[in-house]
């Protein structure tokens, strides 16, 4: 029996952002330890496609379809998917998007849409669960935030605001449910060699790499061991925690 499944039943976890470079890692890691998986993407044609590919690599990960701003719809899917997997132990919150612009120039929409992924969809997911962790005594929440979180980046004050705002929001919740067995943790990513990130100029990147103490990207595994380890039973006395991943790029207490 994996150290990650609860003996009575087997636990369900919860992506957001699922089918995206590093979610599809989470999902992965997290099947493999013993988790029901089930990602939720905001494209239905994508979560077909996703849910297909998992199959024809060995992976039983179930897909769905959520827009995480959308608060209703966020508690709705948390309510059916306990109806018919059973109760979420485990919600990572890892949808996120990208509007990026110089304030001067930037756009209130590209703010808000930004803002309201990012930040407010952790909200909305995380007030979905919650309540239901709470009656069961146990909880398991992990936050993908970035270290642009930690450090702002140049043309992204909406992201970055986004991001440490998730970092404010882990912290004030991780109080308010530690003594109910029930964790929230943040993870900061740097650069991940992800499809987004393979895409931009190879010179741009080489410029990227060469801020990198450990002189190259991440692997999406990296993050996912990590959210592996903090969704265990026995990561019960870290909560309230940010995990910078970034091969040293950004350093701090």
């Amino acid at each position: 029996m994996s150290a990650h499944t609860s003996p009575k039943t087997k636990q369900i976890a919860l992506v957001t952002g699922g089918t995206g470079g590093i979610g599809t890692a989470i999902c992965q890691a997290l099947e493999q330890s013993g988790f029901t998986v089930i990602a939720a993407s905001a494209s239905q044609a994508k979560a077909e496609a996703w849910s297909k590919q998992q199959k024809e690599l060995g992976f039983n990960i179930e897909a769905c379809v959520l827009d995480v701003s959308d608060h209703e719809a966020c508690k709705n899917i948390v309510l059916d998917l306990e109806e018919v997997h059973g109760p979420i132990a485990v919600l990572v919150n890892a949808a996120g998007v990208t509007r990026d612009a110089t304030l001067k120039k930037m756009f209130v929409d590209q703010w808000q849409t930004v803002i309201d992924v990012n930040l407010t969809g952790t909200f909305n997911m995380c007030r979905s669960v919650i309540p239901l962790m709470l009656e069961r005594g146990f909880g398991r929440i992990l936050n993908i935030s970035s270290i642009n979180g930690q450090k702002g980046q140049f043309g992204q004050v909406n992201y970055a605001a986004s991001k440490a705002g998730m970092h404010g929001l882990t912290m004030s919740l991780a109080q308010e449910v530690a003594s109910k067995g029930i964790t929230v943790n943040t993870i900061s990513p740097g650069y991940i060699a992800t499809d987004m990130v393979l895409a931009v100029p190879e010179d741009v990147r080489k410029k990227i790499i060469a801020q990198i103490p450990v002189g190259r990207l991440g692997e999406p595994e990296e993050i996912a061991r990590i959210v592996d380890f903090l969704a265990g039973d026995g990561s019960g006395f870290i909560t309230g925690s940010n995990i910078a991943a970034n091969g040293g790029q950004h350093m701090q207490f």
